[in-house]
C-alpha cells in the first residue's frame, strides 16, 4: 500500500521503531513509571510518541492529535485526527517479552481511512486502508472462516491488578473453556486485532479499552472481510472500549453461549 497517507503512517513507525529495538535490548536501564495499578510508561514510550507526533506533525500540521501519554492536541481540523499508541503492550516490553506494537489509526469526518499497527520485534507491517483491502507486509489478509467455537482460538484480556470485572471473567470462562480449541491472552489488543485480521486468531473480545488501543484494529478486521460491534450489540459500546470482532458467524455463537 503506498497512498500518501499510509506512507506518511509508515515513515513515523519506523523511524520511532528503531529507538524501540535498542531500548528492548537494554532494559536493565529503561526508566519506568507508574501511572496507576499495573499501570506503567517508560521513558521509551514517551519518546516513540514524541518522534512519531513530530513525524506526523510535519506531513499534517493542522490535523489533531489522540495518543495516550499525553492531552488530546486540536488542530485547524479538528475533524482530522491521529490516533495513536505508541506502544500497546508497555507491560510486555518492560518485562523482555516481544508481543508489543506501536498502533496509528487516521480519522476524518468520524470514519477510519487509514491504520497500522506495528511489530518492531517481528517486523511485521499490518496496514490497511478504508475500501482498498488489509495487508500483512503487502501479503492481502483475512479473518479465518471457521464457523464453530470447537474449532475456533479465542483471544482476549485477563482482569489483573485495579483493572476488570473478575467475577464476569471467570464466569464467561467457565462458559467458554470447555466449547472452544483454547484460549489465550497476549497482553496487546492491537496486536490481537491484526492478528484476528490476518486469521491467526478466531476471535477477539474485550471490555474497558481505550480508543488508542483499537481504532487501527477495529480497521483491520473490517477491511478483511471481519466484523466488529459492541458487546451490547451497539455500535457506540466499541467506543466504550467494550468490543467484540471476527467472521459474523463466531460472533454470534460466541454470544449466543454468553447469552448477552
Amino acid at each position: 500500500m503506498d497512498s500518501p497517507l499510509i506512507n506518511i503512517m509508515v515513515k513515523a513507525a519506523k523511524k520511532a521503531s528503531r529507538g524501540l529495538r535498542r531500548d528492548f535490548n537494554e532494559l536493565e536501564n529503561l526508566q519506568v513509571m507508574t501511572k496507576g495499578p499495573a499501570d506503567f510508561v517508560t521513558a521509551s514510550d514517551i519518546r516513540t510518541q514524541n518522534l512519531i507526533y513530530d513525524e506526523l506533525l510535519y506531513a499534517k500540521p493542522d490535523w489533531s492529535f489522540v495518543m495516550e501519554e499525553s492531552k488530546q492536541i486540536i488542530g485547524s481540523k479538528p475533524n482530522s485526527k491521529f490516533i495513536i499508541d505508541p506502544i500497546d503492550g508497555t507491560t510486555n516490553f518492560m518485562h523482555g517479552n516481544p508481543n508489543f506494537a506501536i498502533s496509528i489509526a487516521a480519522e476524518v469526518d468520524g470514519k477510519l481511512e487509514a491504520a497500522l499497527i506495528y511489530s518492531p520485534i517481528t517486523d511485521e507491517m499490518f496496514l490497511a486502508e478504508r475500501g482498498k483491502g488489509a495487508f500483512l507486509n503487502d501479503k492481502r489478509i483475512r479473518v479465518a472462516s471457521r464457523k464453530k467455537l470447537s474449532e475456533s482460538i479465542l483471544i482476549t484480556g485477563i482482569p489483573h491488578l485495579g483493572r476488570g470485572d473478575m467475577k464476569l471473567f471467570l464466569k464467561e470462562m467457565e462458559i467458554l473453556i470447555p466449547e472452544v480449541a483454547g484460549i489465550r491472552r497476549s497482553g496487546s489488543a492491537a496486536l490481537d486485532l491484526a492478528w484476528v485480521a490476518c486469521g491467526r486468531y478466531d476471535l477477539f473480545w474485550e471490555r474497558g479499552l481505550e480508543a488508542w488501543d483499537i481504532a487501527a484494529g477495529i480497521l483491520l478486521i473490517k477491511e478483511a472481510g471481519g466484523y466488529v460491534q459492541g458487546l451490547n450489540g451497539k455500535d457506540n459500546d466499541i467506543w466504550s472500549g467494550n468490543l467484540i470482532s471476527g467472521n459474523e458467524d463466531i460472533i454470534n455463537n460466541l454470544l449466543k453461549k454468553l447469552e448477552i
